[in-house]
């Protein structure tokens, strides 16, 4: 069973930085796609990116293109994602998802595993 734990999120002035963590176990991850998503209030979850287990593939949304850096430590069994130059529309729940690799493309349409989220508020 994939267990996925989100941390890092905190309360952070507009144009500060936080780097979000993904704690992944319960699968042989090498032929994974990860991915990270938002919630903001009120609003749909969306998607921010995506890196394959390896590293060598990533995806960016243009909402956080050139402000952000997704990485993977295989070692360690996490997912990173760097968040600089925040803005307060960036404030929202993040949450981390896994989905094996598949025909579907990159990213896949849809994620199958869910951590429970990691609340990231950026302050005006």
């Amino acid at each position: 069973q994939v267990q996925l734990v989100e941390s890092g999120g905190g309360l952070v002035q507009t144009g500060g930085s936080l780097r979000l963590s993904c704690a992944a176990s319960g699968r042989d991850f090498s032929n994974y796609v990860m991915g990270w998503f938002r919630q903001a209030p009120g609003k749909e979850r969306e998607f921010v990116s995506a890196i394959s287990w390896s590293g060598g593939t990533t995806f960016y949304s243009d909402s956080v293109l050139g402000r952000s850096t997704v990485s993977v430590d295989n070692a360690k069994n996490t997912m990173y994602l760097q968040l600089n130059n925040l803005e307060p529309e960036d404030t929202g729940v993040y949450y981390c998802a896994a989905e094996p690799w598949s025909d579907a493309g990159f990213p896949p349409p849809r994620f199958t595993s869910w951590g429970q989220g990691t609340q990231v508020t950026v302050s005006s």
